[in-house]
Formats: structure tokens, sequence, C-alpha cells
């Protein structure tokens, strides 16, 4: 039987800004340091064996699972990709989230944010933002950069990486470890767990809180639960 188990980093210092952060390389706050730790203290305390790990090209996934490597003795070794990336948040990156609810009203606002299918305004090609992107983005072929992406179009990049790259050490009975962001992972999720196109938009993934889904030969899901059940956040919302 082989594990999967799905991190959000710990909070970054835009998160704690309450901006839109997207694609910026933006460092974890000294908060999300701590989320981080308390991580890796999660799965060494449910003695969790970790064979192959996986984040995104962004620094505050990076550093949330090397810290989680390192509190479980573990050497640095693991598998960036880009497709792992945060939802690009197009012409909405680095604006603060309260205010821009103002400005765009609370339906437009939730729209661009919670929706399965509305992507917000494209970011200019001369925002100064696109040189704060991770440097690793420079191995992206340009044809498939986004300059902005809904949900869906996050999940269309996401979920073809699991089941191209990620599956097959899951069928080798391997365990995985992903650290990645709020929206690849609600993308995931949506996939895992057949979540429909408008129950995902109230679905919330807690920072620094690790969800062990052990999983069948065939991949189905047996059991599943986030390792701090005090911060768990609700996953299917039919039941």
């Amino acid at each position: 039987m082989s594990k999967l188990i799905l991190t959000r980093h710990g909070q970054s210092v835009w998160n704690a800004e309450n901006r839109f952060t997207g694609w910026v390389d933006i460092d974890l706050s000294e908060k999300g340091v701590e989320e981080a730790e308390k991580s890796g203290e999660l799965i060494r305390k449910f003695n969790l064996k970790i064979d192959i790990s996986y984040t995104s090209y962004l620094k505050r996934a990076i550093k949330t699972l090397t810290t989680i490597l390192k509190k479980n003795g573990l050497p640095l070794v693991f598998n960036t990709a880009w497709q792992l990336n945060e939802r690009h948040y197009g012409s909405l990156t680095g604006l603060n989230k309260d205010e821009t609810k103002k400005k765009l009203g609370e339906e437009q606002f939730r729209k661009y944010r919670r929706s399965w299918d509305i992507a917000p305004p494209a970011m200019q090609e001369d925002s100064p933002y696109q040189s704060e992107f991770s440097p690793l983005n420079s191995s992206i072929p340009v044809s498939m950069t986004p300059f902005t992406e809904s949900l869906k179009d996050t999940y269309e990049r996401v979920v073809p990486f699991y089941n191209n790259e990620i599956t097959k050490n899951l069928l080798k009975g391997k365990n995985i470890l992903v650290s990645a962001h709020g929206n690849s992972l609600r993308a995931l999720y949506k996939f895992l767990f057949k979540i429909s196109d408008i129950e995902i938009n109230d679905l919330e993934i807690p920072t620094g809180n690790p969800l062990l889904i052990e999983l069948s030969k065939d991949l189905s899901i047996n059991k599943y639960f986030y390792l701090d059940e005090s911060r768990a956040k609700r996953i299917l919302f039919n039941q």
C-alpha cells in the first residue's frame, strides 16, 4: 500500500500581507518557517517513510519541502516541476485582496478568486512582477507559459503531471511527498476526491498541515486524514 502526502507550503510573506502571490517567488514568513517545521515534525511523529518528493519552482514550496526532509533526517534530494506552481493570478498579482474586493465587488472578486473556470485579466508582458518570478521558470517552453490562469487551467497542468509522473512511482509502492500551493493542491484534490466544479469553490487547504492519503494497489483511496486534526479542513462536502 503506497502513501501520498500532500502539504501546502507554510505561510508566505505575501500570504501574511493578504496579497495575491501567484507565480511571484515570495519567501516564507517567520510563521511560515514554523509551519514548515511543524509539517516535518508531524510526518516524523507518524513515522511516515518518504521515498520520493516533488515540489514546484517556487522557493516557498521548496523551503517547506527541504525543512520537512531535514526534520526527518532525509537527504535533500527531490524533484521540481513547474506544473506544481501556484495558479497564475494574472493582473491581480501583487494586489491586496481586501482592496481588490472593494474595487471589483464581492461577486466579481469571488469569480476571479474561487470559480472553476474564470481567469483574471492577463498580466501585461512588461509587468515588473515578471522579473520576480522564479529563475527556474526559464526552462518552461514559451508556448506553455501563462499570463493568467483559472483553477481549470491549473488543473490541466497539475493532473497530467500527476498521472504521467507521480502515479508510476505510487504503483511501485513508493511513498510520495508533494509540497505545493493552495491552488495547485486544490486542483489535485479535485481530481483525487472527484470534487464537483461548484464544490471546489469552497475548498480550503490549511498551510503547514500535511494530508495523508493511503492508496490501494489500483490507487483508489482507502483512507485519508490531516496529520494535525485540530487544523483539518473539510474536503468532501456531500458527506
